[in-house]
Order: C-alpha cells, then structure tokens, then sequence
C-alpha cells in the first residue's frame, strides 16, 4: 500500500478530509456564494480580463457538463442552502405529470450573459486590476539562476 504524500504548503490549513468537509457543508452563505462561482465564457473573459464569478439570477449560462450539456438559459434562482441554481427551461417531468427545474451546480455551467449592477461592475474592475497586477510582475514568486549559479528572484 503506498500513500502519496503532498507537501503541505500552510501550517494555517488542514489538510484532512473530514475538516475540510465540515468547512465546506457548514459554510455560511457569504461563503457559499463564492462557492457558486461559475467560469465566464471565452468572450467575456476577453472583455473584463476575469475568469470566474459568483453566479446570480438573471444571468445567462450554458451547460458545459453532466445530461444537459450545451443547453443555455437564465439563471431562475441561486438556492445557497443545497449549493445549486436553478435554469428555465431546464426541467423534468415527474411520473405524475408535474414539471420540475433541475437543479445544476454552479461549476458545471458557463457565464455567457453577466447582469451587471454597480457593485458587479466594481467586482469586475477590481478582479482585472489585480490580474494586471499580477500580469506587469511576470512569473510571481519565481526564481531564476543566475549566471554564478545562485537563485534570485526574479523582479
């Protein structure tokens, strides 16, 4: 039996499964909010220069994974407690004849259509700006050898 170790990066963050479950499982919302975080599509990210967001109503998704792939609707409800959103026109029929939504994780879709408010505008600005950031200082946290074969890094 072998057991991969990983190196463990931060003595501040368990590693272990079962603390990592509860963390997740007993979240708050303003937790799970950022959990229901949704990629952009290639377009947006082009424009606003940030990957993913938080997914609220009224935004427009695409199923990229699971039986519903490559259907596209709006977002009908964010239900933080099951950690699912809902979509129109994703539905089932129950054996009795009734129509139900589907519910679908926040991972499993694609952001086609932001709705943008204020505070989501100045989420947008503030995400690309740290990726500029990032951007102007290169490989972060990167070392390069020097010509006298030391390590330094780099600036």
């Amino acid at each position: 039996l072998f057991l991969k170790c990983a190196m463990k990066y931060s003595s501040s963050v368990s590693s272990s499964r079962r603390k990592s479950r509860k963390a997740h499982f007993t979240a708050p919302s303003s937790e799970r909010r950022k959990i229901l975080s949704a990629t952009l599509s290639e377009e947006l990210r082009k424009k606003y220069n940030v990957r993913s967001m938080p997914i609220r109503k009224d935004d427009e998704i695409t199923v990229s994974r699971g039986g519903f792939k490559g259907r596209e609707g709006k977002v009908t409800s964010v239900y933080r407690r099951k950690f699912s959103i809902y979509v129109e026109r994703i539905t089932k029929d129950k054996a009795n004849g009734a129509t139900v939504n589907v519910p679908l994780h926040a991972s499993n879709v694609t952001i086609t259509k932001l709705k943008l408010d204020r505070d989501r505008k100045a989420i947008l600005e503030r995400k690309a700006k740290s990726r500029a950031g990032g951007a102007d200082k290169g490989a972060k946290g990167k070392y390069q050898e020097g010509a006298d074969g030391s390590m330094q890094a780099t600036d």
